[in-house]
Order: structure tokens, then C-alpha cells, then sequence
């Protein structure tokens, strides 16, 4: 017994296609603008929420996860906030031995000078 699945092609209007790319660019200026001011160790985390929510919004429109299974985009944004966790506690955690590390020395030779 086979199972056909029906798939149905979704044509996403262009004002749509506009305002995902409207919010992407401002996301974006929100990424560079957090380097502008200190957070301290939430400057990462705000840089990995963004990207989440950049992402999400790329996987959910532009490949259109939106109109598949719900399930489909349930999974993708979970494995984002995931990976966010994962790089983010892993940056954290570098912050404890950076002073044990030497700072490389250049000569003026090997600079080429």
C-alpha cells in the first residue's frame, strides 16, 4: 500500500516578501548596534536572540515553513534556540581561562617590515 502525500505550492504575495525583508534589515542594524553599546555578557546573547529570530524568519518564509507542518517549524526554532545555548555557554565558559593565554608576539620581520 502506498501513501501519496498532496503537497500544495504556496506563492508568498510580494508585500510579504517585503516586510520579511524590512524586518531582516532591521534586525540586522539592531545586530550591529549592540556592538555600539557595553552590555557586559549580554552582548552575546542579544546577538544569538537576533540571529534566532533572523533565522527563524528565514527558514519560516523564505523556505516556507510557514505553510508545511506545523510540527516542521516547531522543530526548526527549537534546534536554533538550541544551538544559541550551545555556542552561548560556550563562550561564556572561554571568558574563565582567557587570561591564561599569551598574547602572540609579531617581529617586524615576519610583519613583512
Amino acid at each position: 500500500m502506498s501513501v501519496h502525500f498532496e503537497h500544495e505550492h504556496h506563492v508568498s504575495p510580494i508585500w510579504q516578501l517585503a516586510a520579511v525583508l524590512a524586518v531582516l534589515l532591521i534586525l540586522t542594524f539592531i545586530t550591529v548596534a549592540v556592538t555600539w553599546i557595553d552590555l557586559g555578557g549580554l552582548n552575546i546573547w542579544v546577538a544569538l536572540a537576533v540571529a534566532v529570530v533572523k533565522a527563524a524568519f528565514v527558514g519560516l518564509y523564505f523556505m516556507h515553513l510557514r505553510y508545511d507542518a506545523p510540527f516542521n517549524a516547531v522543530i526548526l526554532i527549537a534546534s536554533l534556540v538550541f544551538v544559541s545555548l550551545f555556542i552561548g555557554f560556550s563562550l561564556i565558559d572561554t571568558a574563565a581561562y582567557q587570561d591564561q593565554f599569551e598574547q602572540p608576539v609579531i617581529s617586524s620581520d615576519a610583519a613583512g617590515g
